[in-house]
């Protein structure tokens, strides 16, 4: 076990220690600070004013950090999130192979399969962190922007959701919603993991990854199939929005988890198998 963690801990040194780790952080950054500043202008306050008034939801109780917060993960993470996932998942294995360190690395009494696994918890670890990073973040800087994280208020049509909570409950369900889309956010670098142990380079490896998640989007929101959605992965992985109606859909929800957990070990197993058949002599 010591060696594992030995080894983990370096695994995680080479990781931060390559500067594209960092864009993804820096990115979020420069894009909330955006985002909030657009949200300042007069028609965009006016548009979701007349939302709330509409409702008879007050417009400086709601109009806050938790809205903001939600509002900023939405546009940015549905956008971006994806892009930094899969760089680095797909940059993971693929780059020590092109480097030719991998070569060292497997001339050591070190297996083949535990050595990928070590290099897939680093990926978790580091999509881990910048999800909850920009949940973080964007509650603060909102807050911060707004004098406070007020009420929530959260709207998205194609989901048929229209929700509204007091302050500390639209924090628990803040802090909740950011667990979920940082699980669901695994499976985009799991797939990223799968084809950097493939025999490409790193960066086909990444673009592939978000070829795959960008068809998956196009496909699922083709109006011809509305009534196939649930077939879509990008479809589960946006079941952290189900967790804010009034009375989630947890059915829904555990199936969704369910086919994640089933995307993700496949592809872990695909590219693990794959990985350890391969010469690298060749």
């Amino acid at each position: 076990m010591r060696l594992i963690a030995a080894q983990f801990a370096d695994e995680l040194v080479k990781l931060f220690a390559r500067r594209r780790t960092y864009i993804g952080f820096g990115a979020f950054v420069a894009l909330q600070a955006m985002i909030l500043a657009l949200l300042q202008h007069p028609r965009a306050r006016r548009s979701v004013a007349q939302i709330l008034e509409q409702n008879g939801l007050g417009f400086d109780d709601h109009y806050m950090g938790l809205t903001l917060g939600i509002v900023v993960i939405a546009f940015s993470f549905s956008f971006l999130g994806g892009l930094y996932v899969a760089l680095v998942a797909g940059d993971i294995v693929a780059k020590e192979v092109e480097d030719g360190t991998m070569r060292m690395i497997l001339s050591r009494p070190v297996g083949r399969v535990r050595m990928l696994l070590i290099k897939f918890a680093a990926c978790v670890l580091y999509t881990l962190t910048l999800v909850w990073f920009l949940g973080v973040t964007a509650l603060v800087f909102a807050s911060l922007y707004r004098g406070g994280p007020g009420k929530l208020f959260i709207f998205f049509p194609d989901e048929e959701l229209f929700a509204f909570y007091d302050t500390a409950e639209g924090l628990w369900r803040y802090v909740r919603s950011i667990g979920c889309l940082s699980f669901a956010t695994l499976t985009i670098a799991a797939m990223g993991f799968m084809f950097s142990c493939f025999k490409m380079k790193p960066a086909a490896a990444t673009i592939l990854t978000l070829s795959v998640l960008f068809v998956d989007v196009v496909l699922m929101n083709l109006p011809y199939f509305a009534e196939l959605r649930h077939w879509f992965m990008s479809y589960h992985i946006g079941f952290w929005v189900r967790t804010y109606h009034a009375y989630p859909p947890w059915a829904e929800i555990t199936q969704s988890v369910a086919w994640l957990v089933g995307l993700m070990s496949t592809f872990v197993i695909v590219g693990v198998t794959h990985f350890a058949g391969r010469d690298l002599k060749a």
